[in-house]
C-alpha cells in the first residue's frame, strides 16, 4: 500500500515536472502574431514612403495613418493573451510593462511630431517672428517650423522593446533585429527623408517582421510537442 502511495506521489511529480517545462516552453516561444503585425504594417508603410517619395507619385495618402489602424487589432490580440493566461510571471509582467511604455513613448513622439511645428509657429508669431527660408538664388519662402528626421528617432524607440526581450529571454534574433535597427538610425543621420522611410521599412522588417515569423515556427513546433 505504501509502495503504491510513493510510486503515485512519484507519478504525480513527474507530470507536474513535465507540464511545468511545457509551459516555460510556451511562454517563451511566444506566437509572434504582434511582431509579424507590426512588423508588416510599419514595413509596408517605410517602404510605401520611399516609393511614393522617390518616383514623386502623385498619391494624397499619409501611410502612416495605417501605423495607427494596427493599434486595433494590437489591442484585440493583448486582451485574447490575457483571457488565455490566468497566472503570469514575473518576466511576462515585467515585459509586459516594457511593450506597454513603447506604445506609450511612439504615441508620445507621434503628438511630439504633429505638436511641435504648430506651437512653434504660434511663439514666433506672437513675438512678431516668422521662419523665412532663402534659396540660393535669393528667393525668399515661408518656412513651415517641423520636427527634423522624426523617422530617426522612431528607429531608436523601435530597438528598444525588441533588445529588452531578446537579452531578457535570450533570443538572439531580437538581439540582431534591434542591432540593425541602431545601424539604420545612424545611417538615417546623414540621408533624407526619402531614404529616411526606406530604412524606417526595413528596420521594422528585421526588428520585428522577421524575428516574429521565427518566433511563431517555434510556437508551432512547442504546441505541437505539448500534444504529442
Amino acid at each position: 500500500m505504501d509502495n503504491t502511495v510513493d510510486m503515485n506521489e512519484r507519478d504525480s511529480l513527474k507530470i507536474i515536472s513535465e507540464m511545468i517545462q511545457k509551459a516555460k516552453g510556451s511562454h517563451f516561444h511566444e506566437n509572434g502574431t504582434s511582431a509579424i503585425m507590426w512588423g508588416a504594417v510599419i514595413g509596408f508603410c517605410g517602404i510605401f514612403g520611399f516609393l511614393k517619395r522617390y518616383y514623386q507619385w502623385n498619391i494624397d495618402f499619409d501611410e502612416w495613418t495605417l501605423a495607427l489602424l494596427a493599434i486595433i487589432p494590437q489591442i484585440y490580440i493583448g486582451i485574447k493573451e490575457k483571457r488565455n493566461r490566468t497566472v503570469l510571471s514575473y518576466e511576462e509582467s515585467a515585459m509586459n510593462a516594457v511593450w506597454l511604455v513603447y506604445g506609450i513613448s511612439i504615441f508620445a513622439l507621434v503628438f511630439y511630431f504633429n505638436i511641435i511645428p504648430y506651437a512653434t509657429e504660434q511663439i514666433l508669431s506672437e513675438n512678431g517672428r516668422k521662419l523665412v527660408m532663402q534659396f540660393s538664388d535669393g528667393r525668399l519662402e515661408a518656412y513651415e517650423p517641423n520636427a527634423l528626421s522624426p523617422l530617426s528617432l522612431l528607429m531608436i524607440i523601435y530597438a528598444f522593446p525588441t533588445l529588452v526581450t531578446g537579452i531578457t529571454r535570450k533570443f538572439r534574433p531580437m538581439v540582431l533585429g534591434a542591432v540593425a535597427c541602431y545601424i539604420f538610425y545612424l545611417i538615417s543621420l546623414f540621408t533624407t527623408q526619402t531614404w529616411d522611410s526606406l530604412l524606417n521599412g526595413l528596420a521594422a522588417i528585421g526588428n520585428w517582421l522577421i524575428p516574429g515569423l521565427i518566433l511563431r515556427t517555434k510556437y508551432l513546433k512547442a504546441r505541437k510537442s505539448m500534444h504529442v
